[in-house]
């Protein structure tokens, strides 16, 4: 631990309770900090309420993760004048560039220790590990009362979605989910235009991208390596494993490979699916669904397949949103070309389709192009994003909750997740989602929870 802490530290008081209680003095902050930026003090009207940020104050900041995914996450919170206190990551030679470009911040190899020790210096927290260890960095620091940014997948499984979100609503935290396009206005433009009926009454939807086929950086459909390979200088090999069964180290897994492999990832669906189907369900109105319907190429017994469809089928919401079909496709799958698109357009790798009574619209246009011109741009009904990060931040300083909110993200993927499910089973299953339970093949339900490794457990509970 590097020193020059706060006085308050030592006397243990909070960062909080220090800086409110100084703000009412009236005092200046005299005393500063070798591994923190400078401080504002605020006066008492426009501190936040109790478990909130001061809206004139930056957020202290720690990260769980800290090279690949992780230092772009870091770097968005930097450029949003946040405070990058602490760093975490399982491999330092990975974290490297961050921990040179934030020299303040304190470093560390298991998250445990780095919410334990910065307990009071730390506001908000940022989850950009492996999916398998996202609920367990999560639900630590939220139950500890920090605000949490969690990359998508939310959750490695069904169960770790309900359980956050729970947690999250428990304990009164901001939240967010790092699927920074949902703040795009396409989303809200295509709201608009549905709901002026520019294509009638949507009941499909189709949704494509090419992994893991198409320039895909990690492998599917491959069996577990036979050989043992020498573990990396810097690499905290058995805190990467975390909650997953042990195994060796290979380079299949790490750097940046783990995703494909059941302990780890949740394979292509996970990774494009929480991007793709946020807008969809904002755009449909979309709840639990009540069947998920597979179709894949050969399994393997420890990786998603090389390609994969799947059909999601949702309940009425409302008159205007009838039963909807929702298909997804990946491994360069597409659906069949609507007779509408222009000969000189394409599907392109990834996409959605909306299929209405009277049109389709393509990502964010009616097609053909002219009938898009022609229909009246609808008026702006629904409230713009200020931004991803910037959601997060005002959410965490008493806002409006961030728009992929853990309450909403967790509903968005469990959905994705069902699919995972009713893909390592074969069959199609039926979701009762009040009672968080398949009912006609019971032993899919297996797949909705998992074990976690021994010294764990305790981490993540019902």
């Amino acid at each position: 631990m590097k020193s020059g802490r706060h006085s308050s530290r030592q006397a243990g008081m909070s960062r909080r309770q220090f800086l409110g209680r100084t703000a009412v003095a009236a005092a200046g902050l005299a005393a500063g900090c070798a591994s923190r930026e400078t401080i504002t003090v605020v006066q008492p009207h426009v501190l936040g309420g109790a478990g909130k940020t001061p809206p004139s104050e930056r957020l202290n900041v720690a990260s769980i993760g800290g090279g690949g995914k992780a230092a772009g996450d870091i770097t968005s919170f930097s450029n949003e004048k946040c405070n990058i206190v602490a760093i975490c990551d399982v491999d330092w030679m990975n974290a490297a560039p961050m921990f040179i470009a934030h020299p303040k911040a304190n470093r560390y190899r298991d998250f445990r220790d780095m919410l334990t020790k910065e307990d009071k210096d730390i506001d908000a927290v940022i989850v950009t590990i492996p999916d398998h260890m996202h609920a367990p960095a999560a639900i630590m620091a939220m139950k500890m009362g920090k605000h949490c940014y969690c990359q998508k997948p939310l959750t490695h499984t069904v169960h770790e979605a309900r359980l956050m979100a729970r947690v999250a609503k428990e304990n009164g935290v901001a939240t967010q989910m790092g699927n920074e396009g949902q703040a795009a206005e396409y989303i809200r433009a295509v709201t608009e235009y549905i709901a002026a009926g520019a294509i009638g009454k949507v009941r499909e939807v189709h949704n494509w991208c090419d992994r893991p086929r198409g320039g895909c950086p990690w492998p599917q459909a491959v069996e577990r390596p036979k050989e043992e390979m020498k573990l990396p200088a810097g690499l905290a090999w058995d805190l990467f494993l975390g909650v997953a069964p042990e195994r060796p180290y290979h380079a299949a897994y790490h750097p940046f490979r783990w995703r494909g492999w059941y302990d780890f990832g949740t394979g292509a669906l996970g990774d494009i699916g929480c991007h793709t189907f946020h807008p969809i369900f904002k755009i449909m109105n979309l709840g639990h669904p009540t069947s998920v319907e597979p179709f894949t190429t050969e399994l393997h017994a420890e990786t998603y397949p090389l390609v994969s469809m799947i059909r999601y089928e949702y309940p009425a919401r409302s008159e205007n949103y009838p039963a909807t079909t929702l298909t997804w496709y990946d491994g360069m799958l597409v659906p069949p070309r609507p007779p509408e698109l222009e000969k000189d357009r394409s599907l392109g790798s990834g996409g959605t389709l909306y299929v209405g009574d009277g049109g389709k619209i393509l990502d964010s246009r009616i097609i053909p192009e002219t009938k898009h011109r022609e229909f009246p741009k609808p008026a702006e009904t629904i409230p713009r994003s200020i931004g991803h990060f910037k959601e997060f931040i005002e959410a965490c300083k008493g806002g409006e909750p961030a728009g992929a909110n853990f309450d909403f993200a967790a509903l968005v993927t469990e959905s994705v997740l069902l699919g995972n499910v009713a893909l390592k089973v074969q069959r199609k299953i039926e979701w009762d989602a009040e009672n968080m339970k398949i009912t006609n093949v019971p032993e899919a339900n297996q797949f909705l929870t998992k074990e976690y490794r021994k010294g764990w457990e305790d981490i993540v509970v019902a």
